[in-house]
């Protein structure tokens, strides 16, 4: 192996982590990946069998043990677990369940005391750069607006205890209107960028987020508008959802894979 190349571990074999590692182990300069974690260890063996170099499969806690940089693209539930281990061990973390760290955010200072770091992907978002630097200067305001289909909403822990059917919506909704700390609450699986995006410009407590099911798109929608200082930002993206789970779309293993791109690049483009 040569001397900088980075080992990989990620955590959850599903729509983001699979195509991750199917990504990897075509080859990707600078990056090996040695491990991988499943709550069903023979399915993910099976979805293995055909790599090239099939990683291990191990416990959550084990990948930080393997790996240079653990990615977790795993349920919510398992994101404690498998951030501590990585920090503790004082390496790279990179979580695609965003909205996770929100309530967490004492995993940063214990970083800082390992030596460890978390890497924020951008995910199915645009222009977190722009936020970055607008942030820099005095910003008024940061709103995004998220529409999605109702079946992407489905299982929502905010739609459930608010007694939500997204299924009986017919028109365009809003089921969710707060600050992005809440919507992370609310919504776990949905708003991972509304928390990307707090944490790229001022704060969750202060970035504004709409939730809408609409059975009118057919894709994941997020519209960002940023009044700063510096620059009035007004961004949209339109995600195609992914297949195996329509509360993520396709964009995001992509988004993940850059970011490890990055990480060894000899050329980087982008703050």
């Amino acid at each position: 192996m040569a001397e900088r190349d980075l080992t990989v571990g990620i955590a959850g074999l599903g729509a983001i982590g699979l195509h991750l590692a199917r990504a990897l182990d075509a080859g990707v300069e600078g990056l090996r990946l040695v491990a991988v974690a499943a709550r069903d260890r023979a399915k993910a063996e099976r979805s293995l069998a055909g790599f090239r170099q099939p990683p291990a499969v191990v416990g959550l806690g084990e990948l930080a043990e393997r790996a240079d940089v653990v990615v977790e693209a795993a349920p919510a539930a398992v994101f404690e677990e498998v951030a501590r281990a990585a920090i503790a061990r004082g390496r790279i973390f990179m979580p695609a369940s965003v909205g996770a760290l929100l309530p967490r955010m004492r995993l940063v200072e214990e970083a800082r005391r390992t030596g460890a770091r978390i890497i924020v992907p951008t995910g199915a978002l645009l222009g977190l750069d722009a936020v970055r630097a607008a942030a820099e200067g005095p910003v008024e305001s940061v709103t995004i607006e998220t529409r999605k289909p109702p079946r992407g909403l489905a299982g929502a822990p905010y739609l459930e205890r608010h007694g939500i059917d997204v299924a009986a919506i017919t028109a365009p909704t809003r089921v969710f209107q707060g600050n992005a700390f809440d919507a992370a609450q609310g919504f776990p699986a949905n708003v991972n960028v509304a928390a990307a995006l707090a944490l790229a410009g001022i704060g969750p407590e202060r970035t504004r987020v709409e939730i809408w099911a609409d059975p009118g798109v057919t894709r994941n929608m997020h519209t960002i508008r940023v009044e700063a200082e510096a620059a009035r930002l007004t961004m949209t993206i339109e995600n195609v959802p992914s297949e195996e789970n329509p509360r993520t779309g396709r964009i995001t293993p992509l988004s993940i894979l850059a970011c490890l791109r990055g990480l060894t690049s000899t050329l980087r483009v982008g703050s």
